[in-house]
């Protein structure tokens, strides 16, 4: 299911009804776009693949386009002159429905969409479940959220809608991270947040209530979109911060979900962002960035778990002795590599493995030892970006890379296709000493974000 149509009605291309025919595997991404677009290949660099130069090749008619309007101010253009490369101006004015969350990195799309000639609308979702934690604070958390993203839409003079989506995602978020949790899996809210949600569940919202009113959606993600306007492929590029990036976060999308999609942010790194939000004078300049998973706000993660999961006493167990060192409340509590709040002496002890029939937690000192290798996994449930792309294309793939989290940390990585091919061996070139079931593997061929699959479980250790 690829969602609700929300933009407006387009010739499709062509050549859409044509399945393109794969070359090798190595120049999958390179040689076959080249050629449907025309690009000529310029270098085989690593960071420099044709989408990303697609993206560094519009700055020319950007900044031209940019030099023609003269209703933009000169201070950020002058400072920082990418700040617009994310923002479509070659295609202004077009009707933008903007995710506003009430923090920096949004407030700043919407300042920057705004001063490309954009016509913005401004779109808060409010997703927090305070009735089930009202006893953990004294004023619900999205209160001051809210305040954030209404001061600044009337600072620019832009509509705000508030657009509840709590039901939607207790059911496609919440749920499933609990269901994952008892199933003794790390999960991935954020990912899930940003396919179901802003990206799912906010179509289905403004294809019913705005039909045909927007042709993007952007957000403040730190992340690229190049796109081919003759054929309305799209493609996830890294960003410029490879610290912050979050293509990590959005490669469960799919191909009609990005192409809506519009990252304002892309071309700019975090510092800068902060340094826009200041020569703008945004409400949210000084406002510290959200940390931890995406619906817990204040509430603690143990506590959330217990509320939902209760407790469940059982042993916790040394993996070399058998020896019992102590008690826990519950598997769902701890995840692998886990090295605080054990509750251990003579450490420092860290959780290896989790046995789920006998609620059991298996711990040991020599977490970093040589015979624990953790560089190989299995994984499943794939989500590929290119709607044509196919899993067995991986295989034999050079360059190809992959992200086991959120961060800068990209490995070299090999990949074996399992006979019926709904499942994968991923042999990373170092250890990893985080790797946990439930989280996500996201794969790269240059600085294209090839999509996503979730870890199974180990290989090697």
């Amino acid at each position: 299911d690829n969602g609700p149509t929300i933009g407006r009605p387009r010739r499709e291309a062509k050549h859409r009804s044509r399945r393109r025919t794969r070359m090798s595997a190595t120049r999958a991404f390179r040689t076959t776009r080249n050629a449907r677009t025309g690009h000529q290949e310029l270098s085989t660099s690593k960071r420099e693949s044709v989408p990303a130069r697609r993206c560094i090749g519009r700055r020319t008619r950007v900044d031209e386009r940019v030099a023609q309007r003269s209703d933009l101010q000169p201070s950020v253009l002058q400072d920082w002159p990418g700040a617009l490369l994310g923002c479509e101006v070659e295609r202004a004015p077009l009707d933008v429905a903007v995710l506003l969350s009430g923090g920096v990195d949004s407030s700043v799309a919407l300042e920057l969409l705004h001063r490309a000639g954009h016509r913005c609308t401004a779109f808060y979702l409010k997703i927090w479940f305070q009735e089930d934690f009202r006893n953990f604070w004294d004023n619900c958390p999205w209160e001051d959220d809210l305040a954030y993203a209404e001061e600044t839409c009337k600072r620019l003079g832009v509509k705000l809608n508030v657009v509840p989506l709590t039901n939607e995602y207790w059911e496609m978020v919440v749920e499933d991270s609990i269901r994952e949790i008892k199933q003794g899996r790390t999960p991935n809210p954020d990912m899930m947040c940003n396919s179901r949600i802003k990206f799912g569940a906010f179509y289905a919202h403004i294809a019913k209530e705005h039909p045909n009113e927007f042709d993007r959606v952007a957000s403040g993600h730190y992340a690229r979109v190049a796109r081919d306007y003759k054929s309305d492929e799209v493609e996830l590029v890294l960003s410029s911060d490879t610290l912050k990036d979050q293509t990590y976060f959005l490669a469960h999308l799919n191909q009609k979900q990005l192409s809506l999609a519009m990252f304002p942010l892309g071309y700019l790194t975090k510092s800068e962002v902060r340094q826009v939000a200041e020569a703008a004078d945004l409400p949210t300049k000084d406002r510290k960035d959200s940390q931890g998973i995406c619906f817990l706000g204040k509430v603690k993660f143990k506590e959330f778990v217990a509320e939902h999961l209760g407790k469940c006493p059982g042993h916790i167990v040394e993996e070399e002795t058998s020896t019992v060192l102590g008690q826990h409340d519950g598997y769902w509590f701890h995840t692998i590599g886990q090295r605080q709040g054990l509750g251990l002496s003579h450490g420092p002890w860290y959780v290896v493995r989790k046995d789920i029939p006998s609620n059991t937690v298996y711990v040991s000192k020599n977490y970093y030892s040589e015979d624990k290798r953790r560089d190989a996994f299995v994984c499943g449930q794939f989500n590929w970006i290119d709607e044509d792309f196919d899993s067995m294309s991986l295989v034999g793939m050079v360059d190809l890379q992959c992200k086991v989290r959120h961060g800068a940390r990209m490995y070299d990585c090999t990949f074996k296709l399992s006979p019926n091919r709904d499942q994968g061996e991923v042999f990373l070139q170092e250890d990893d000493q985080g790797l946990a079931a439930g989280q996500y593997a996201v794969f790269y061929h240059n600085s294209v974000c090839l999509g996503s699959a979730k870890i199974l479980g180990a290989l090697s250790w």
